[in-house]
């Protein structure tokens, strides 16, 4: 599945900085736009897997 995530960015004049609306935590810095972009794309899916395999261990063994 592909999930579709809205990425919010901003030109701070130095830097590049944007988070994901749907995932709170997720934000990042960057120098230019594209890497920015980049890194929300990564940052979001260790996210995701994070609280995929956070949520399997709170179910124990017998989910």
């Amino acid at each position: 599945m592909n999930a579709q995530h809205t990425a919010v960015v901003k030109d701070e004049g130095t830097c590049w900085i944007g988070w994901i609306e749907e995932v709170p935590g997720v934000n990042c810095q960057e120098a230019t736009r594209e890497e920015l972009l980049d890194s929300l794309k990564v940052t979001v899916r260790e996210a995701l897997e994070f609280n995929r395999t956070d949520a399997i261990d709170a179910a124990g063994r017998d989910y």
